[in-house]
């Protein structure tokens, strides 16, 4: 950096997302609509666990939730950012305790946590997907998290149009998938849960023949890693892939086919992902079938990408 005034070095902005099965950590030096990363970590937390059916938080799940922040807390410290977001995303958006996990990230960060809804995730997703990725004409992000799937394109005046649909990759498994391997009848009744949701998207979202379909995070971006036949995760290679509707089949096929022990051995396969990848398959499967997409665009950009350009645009305006 010799030779370069501060006024001529890009910003660095950190964004954290909290999710329903994981925490996740960008920092990164913003020039304008190009993100290069610093850090980007993320952490299996499972913060909602069990939230399908007690509506709370539990003390285990806040704790390793607050424990991946200190560490996150302690990365920050390395760099010198100049503003930070927290969001919390669908498990937060449906407990009886949110105030218990907002006091606990505000005392370790100093930031108070955004419980965002789902059109303002969804519009997140866009934008960040966008921004690593050579796309024209119409598109459809699909943004598969734990809790909830969101869904968004762009109208032709450059309006958004989104909808969240509660059928993320641990609500759907932990509603559906008990056995190991799921049982056909289980996987039957998973099927039946998503082709309801993605009926409403259908019916809601304008989508037509030319539509390019970009798919984010990591149930796709895992997918991805097993239809390119690779030994280790490589997001360099994952990111811009291009899938077929027979590939997503066959390898959600073979998911729901393997037992734990099968899915852990897999070298790309994150330790978080091993119990839940079989639901965000499903749901990414079922996407692509009834909407009727060919293919699907992989893209390792998304929410937290989405995140850090709000904070550039914001703090140059």
């Amino acid at each position: 950096m010799s030779g370069l005034t501060p006024e001529l070095v890009a910003p660095i902005f950190a964004a954290i997302d909290c999710g329903t099965n994981a925490i996740r950590l960008l920092i990164a030096r913003v020039d304008g609509d190009h993100i290069t990363d610093l850090v980007r970590e993320m952490r299996t937390v499972r913060l909602g666990e069990g939230v399908d059916t007690s509506g709370e938080f539990s003390e285990a799940a806040l704790e390793r939730t607050f424990a991946a922040t200190r560490e996150y807390a302690e990365l920050l410290d390395n760099h010198d950012v100049k503003k930070i977001r927290f969001i919390a995303t669908s498990a937060s958006r449906d407990v009886t305790n949110r105030d218990a996990f907002s006091a606990g990230i505000k005392t370790i960060l100093g930031v108070e946590p955004e419980v965002i809804s789902g059109d303002e995730e969804a519009g997140l997703s866009y934008h960040g997907a966008l921004s690593g990725l050579d796309v024209n004409g119409s598109v459809l992000v699909a943004d598969i998290g734990g809790g909830s799937t969101e869904f968004v394109t762009a109208l032709s005046d450059g309006s958004l149009v989104s909808r969240s649909v509660n059928i993320g990759c641990v609500r759907m498994t932990e509603r559906h998938l008990h056995s190991n391997p799921p049982t056909q009848p289980e996987i039957a009744s998973t099927i039946s849960d998503i082709d309801i949701h993605i009926e409403l998207i259908k019916a809601t979202i304008p989508i037509n023949s030319e539509t390019t379909f970009i798919g984010l995070a990591g149930s796709v971006t895992t997918i991805a890693a097993m239809a390119l036949g690779l030994t280790e995760y490589d997001a360099d290679i994952i990111h811009g892939s291009i899938l077929s509707r027979e590939q997503v089949e066959s390898v959600t096929d073979a998911l729901l086919q393997m037992n734990h022990k099968e899915r852990a051995s897999l070298g790309f396969m994150h330790p978080g992902r091993v119990d839940v990848i079989g639901g965000g398959a499903l749901v990414l499967r079922e996407s692509m079938r009834l909407i009727g997409f060919d293919q699907v665009l992989v893209s390792e950009k998304d929410l937290l990408d989405g995140v850090v350009l709000s904070l550039q645009k914001h703090s140059s305006l």
